[in-house]
Order: structure tokens, then C-alpha cells, then sequence
């Protein structure tokens, strides 16, 4: 038999190696990958077992180690993923850790601490850079001094930061984000939360352990783009609202993403505002659904999905502006729907959660400014919720800005609670006065109250000074009678927890309510340690 030999020239034979190498599945060359929030100059929580993960290889061991004498070895699941379990050393650094498979990664400059999560809407999201420009009030000027000279010569290298990049999700959970961390210095504070860093400042005035401030936020969103899917499916009070969101956002789509499709609503205000005189601000095209940052489980899926379950302390939150007029009436049942969601989802039982009062701030209407009030009544309510706290910001506020500078009381006040509930330091009082209960009496209301201090007072707060006790009538508060209207009222401290309200013509009060404004410029009733009554309404 004649044999045959087939013969290739260079050529060809690079062309069969690279069909070869391209017939195998990338994965098998895949280095082992961290989460982006595993890089140089982090802060791990301190004295537990934290979670660390990435991907890799299916069915790659992966090795850990840790200068602090920790270490772990694991194998990736089929697709790829993988996570270890670290015990963390005492507060201090700093430290490196290692991991390394095919590849090897080393992080360095980690340091071992408290990590709280910096969440909500503007108020949060804005970092120390927004607030160096001239104030819109002339009287607030010094708080812009003091921030300027805050970022020049700020330095805690035990202040650390990192912040999830603003981004939506209509329904795909994303795992990573792109960011690095950065410390307290000039060169580098600018980017860091106001009030992140103030509420940062405060606890590391008296807790010498490193702080970081994991931020995930973004201005004007409303509380519902915060929380998940699988919350919104199993709660029979917002599944429908969830529901009918989705089903209006797959038809917008489908209509917004055809070969013909004009967007004749945004043509239509572009003629009028061109009409007008281009006066105001221009019209803005009708947003996708797949980019609109206030739909539902939007911001969960982008942002929050992508640091969970990432060992936190606790967290901090300001938001509800941007329910002031969106489904405002519910807004405490959404909070606390969040709240409980998310401790579910981090799995380290009822973690701390302090969140703040919306500062005072002059709105366009009646309803809005309503709608302030009455969102500030309902994050009052919240505290219902276990091992929560409020701080209280209408006496912080500025008239002509929703974004006021003084975050550094926001953020000692935000602090009071934690240094109290989680450091075990005694603070004179945690809290200003908090509504407790009513009591008719005839023509007049006895109204209680807890978180008192050393007693009530009538008080007045400039700028950044100490509050002093003044001697004027109590102001804001209303008084609603039989009629079902509600009518200025006056009022009197009667004892150290206690005062009496009474309104000319109420015959048969029902309800009495407080600083009901979204700016009560003068609302004057706070605990002798200097702390404001929080805004609150009697009725149920």
C-alpha cells in the first residue's frame, strides 16, 4: 500500500495553531479577578469575618493570605465565581493581602476599621468640592470659608472613600464597578460626600480606629429606585404599583426603540418653550426607560447590587426631597420596606441605619412645601424601625438652596447616634425633642416628649455657634379643631418634657403639628443640650 504524506508550508501551520488556541474556551486563560472594592488603600470592617470575592477559572483554587495572619483557600463554581471568608484583625494598618491562583494580586494599604454606607439623593451624593463656591445668601458666606479651608488643609489618612459610579439598571443586577479609594487630603477630599466626611470627622474625634465611607448615591432620585425586585414581588402593597411600572416601560420601549420613532412630546415643549422666548430651562428629550433613574429597583439593580454583601458597620441616609411630591403619603412604608430589605440582603441582622430630616428650604408651592413637611413627618415615623436614628436639619438650611453648606452640623448630628448606640460614648443628648403623645385637655393640647436631654427650651441657632436660650413664645406650631382645619396656634413649655398648645376659636382640638413647612424659618423649640424638636404632626 502506497502511503501519503501531506506536507504544510509555515504559512498554513501558523494558521492551524491559531484555529486551535481560538477553539478553546477563553475562561481557560482567565487571570483571577478581584471586585473592584479589593484594591490599594481600603478599609475592611475591623474584629469580624468579612466576605471577599471575585472570578475566575471554573474549578480554580484560589489562595488567600493576609499580613495579619488570616487566610483562605477556595474553589470558583462553574461559572466562574468565587468568594472566601476572612477573619479581620483589630482596628490599625497597614496591612496587605494577596491573592493569587494563575496570576497574583496584592492590595496594599488596607486598613482595618468601621465601614458605613453613604447613601440617598443630592444632599449626600454632593462632595466637598460643591460646596466651595460663593453661597446664594450672603449671611451663609462663613460656611463657605470654612469648607474652603476644610479642603486645603484637611488630613486623616484614616478617612477613607469610595464611591459606585451613578448608573441604572431596568433589569439586569450588575456585580462591579469601576472607582478606587481615596483619603482624607487636598488633594484628594474634593471628591468625597460632605456629609460623609463631617459624620467621618465627628466619630474620629473620639474613636481612634479608621473609617471608610463606602458612598452609593445620586441627586434627585426618589426612595423606589432603591429598592429591590424581589421586595417589591413579595409585598402585596407595592407590587402592583412595581408591576404597572414595568409593563408601562416595556411598551415605552418597544415604541421608543423603533426604526420610525419620533419623539413628538419633546418636540412639542421645545415649540412652546421656543414660543416663549427660550425662557427657563430647555426641554429635555423623553428619558428611555432603560436610563431613567426613578423607576423602581432601577438604582438597586445598578448600584446597590454591586456591593452587596460587602462588611459594613452601618448606614447613613439622606433622601426624600424627591418624594416631596411623589407618592408622598407612602414614603414611610417605602422607607422602611428599604431598610428592611437591605439588612436582609447584607445579612448582618439589624444593622445600624441613621438617616436625616430634610434641612428647611423655600419651595414653589403649597403642595410642595407640604409635601416636605409631611415627608419629614414620615421619616419621623421611621424610628418605629429597630436600632434606626434621625438627625434633624430644619434649623440648618438655607432659603434660596435645597443643598445647604452646613454639613458639618448634619454630620455631628448624624454621629451623635452612632457614637452613642455603636462606640459607647456618652453624648449629652442624641436627639432633639421627639414627639411621644398627646393629651386634650378642654381647649388646649398637652403634647410629650422623649429625647428631651436636661429639659425643653426655646432656643435659637446661628451658623455654626452653640444654640442659646432665648426668651421669645414658641413658634410653628398649629392646632387643628372639629372642623378639620388647621389654624396657628400658640404654645408654652409647661415642664421639663412637656408643652401646651391653644388656638384661638378651637373649642375641640384633635391634632396639633410642628415647624409643618418645607422652610420654618424661626421654629424655636429645642433640648437645653442644643438639639431641635423634630418636625411632627399628632395624627396618625
Amino acid at each position: 500500500m502506497k502511503i501519503q504524506y501531506r506536507t504544510y508550508n509555515l504559512k498554513t501551520c501558523w494558521l492551524l495553531l491559531v484555529v486551535l488556541f481560538l477553539s478553546f474556551p477563553q475562561t481557560v486563560l482567565a487571570d483571577v479577578k478581584l471586585h473592584t472594592i479589593f484594591s490599594d488603600h481600603m478599609v475592611i470592617q475591623r474584629e469580624t469575618v468579612i466576605p471577599i470575592w471575585g472570578w475566575a477559572d471554573a474549578n480554580e483554587i484560589i489562595t488567600i493570605e493576609t499580613s495579619w495572619g488570616a487566610s483562605a483557600q477556595v474553589i470558583t463554581d462553574t461559572d466562574g465565581t468565587w468568594r472566601a471568608d476572612l477573619e479581620t484583625p483589630e482596628a490599625g494598618g497597614p496591612y496587605k493581602i494577596t491573592v493569587f491562583s494563575k496570576n497574583r494580586i496584592e492590595i496594599n494599604d488596607v486598613l482595618s476599621g468601621d465601614v458605613w454606607l453613604c447613601t440617598g439623593q443630592s444632599n449626600m451624593d454632593f462632595d466637598m468640592s460643591k460646596f466651595i463656591g460663593d453661597s446664594r445668601e450672603p449671611q451663609y458666606q462663613p460656611l463657605v470659608e470654612y469648607i474652603r479651608n476644610e479642603v486645603a488643609t484637611a488630613n486623616d489618612d484614616w478617612i477613607r472613600h469610595i464611591e459606585v459610579p451613578q448608573s441604572t439598571s431596568l433589569y439586569d443586577k450588575k456585580t462591579d464597578f469601576e472607582d478606587s479609594w481615596r483619603a482624607v487630603n487636598p488633594d484628594q477630599i474634593g471628591k468625597i460626600t460632605a456629609t460623609g466626611y463631617f459624620f467621618a470627622k465627628e466619630l474620629r474625634k473620639h474613636v481612634n480606629i479608621p473609617i471608610g465611607l463606602l458612598e452609593c448615591s445620586w441627586g434627585g432620585t426618589r426612595v423606589q429606585p432603591w429598592i429591590s425586585e424581589a421586595t417589591y414581588l413579595e409585598d402585596e402593597n407595592m407590587v402592583d404599583y412595581f408591576e404597572a411600572s414595568r409593563q408601562k416601560s416595556k411598551v415605552n420601549i418597544e415604541k421608543m426603540e423603533a426604526e420610525d420613532y419620533v419623539d413628538t412630546a419633546y418636540q412639542n415643549k421645545m415649540k412652546v418653550w421656543e414660543a416663549n422666548g427660550k425662557k427657563g430651562r430647555a426641554p429635555r428629550p423623553t428619558i428611555n426607560p432603560k436610563n431613567d433613574m426613578q423607576l423602581p429597583a432601577t438604582l438597586h439593580n445598578s448600584m446597590i447590587s454591586s456591593i452587596v454583601p460587602y462588611k459594613i458597620k452601618g448606614a447613613i441616609w439622606y433622601q426624600g426631597e424627591s418624594n416631596a411630591l411623589f407618592m408622598t403619603d407612602d414614603y414611610e412604608y417605602y422607607l422602611t420596606a428599604m431598610i428592611n430589605s437591605w439588612r436582609t440582603e447584607w445579612n448582618q441582622g439589624d444593622f445600624p441605619f441613621y438617616y436625616a430630616q430634610l434641612a428647611g428650604c423655600e419651595r414653589a408651592n403649597d403642595e410642595a412645601d407640604k409635601g416636605w413637611a409631611s415627608v419629614n413627618n414620615q421619616l419621623r415615623r421611621t424610628l418605629k424601625v429597630p436600632n434606626t436614628g434621625m438627625a434633624v436639619l430644619y434649623d440648618i438650611g438655607e432659603a434660596k438652596d435645597i443643598h445647604p453648606h452646613n454639613k458639618m452640623d448634619a454630620g455631628k448630628r448624624l454621629a451623635l447616634w452612632a457614637l452613642q448606640n455603636d462606640y459607647n460614648i456618652k453624648v449629652d443628648a442624641v436627639s432633639g425633642p421627639l414627639y411621644e403623645s398627646m393629651t386634650v385637655k378642654g381647649k388646649k393640647v398637652e403634647v410629650a416628649f422623649n429625647e428631651v436631654g436636661s429639659g425643653l427650651m426655646v432656643g435659637h441657632k446661628n451658623l455654626l455657634d452653640a444654640t442659646v436660650e432665648v426668651k421669645e413664645p414658641l413658634k410653628w406650631f398649629e392646632i387643628k379643631g372639629a372642623d378639620g382645619r388647621w389654624k396657628s396656634a400658640k404654645a408654652k413649655i409647661k415642664s421639663n418634657n412637656t408643652i401646651e398648645v391653644w388656638g384661638k376659636g378651637v373649642k375641640h382640638p384633635t391634632a396639633v403639628r410642628y415647624a409643618w413647612s418645607g422652610y420654618p424659618e424661626g421654629a424655636n423649640l429645642y433640648n437645653k443640650e442644643g438639639l431641635p424638636a423634630a418636625v411632627f404632626s399628632t395624627e396618625k
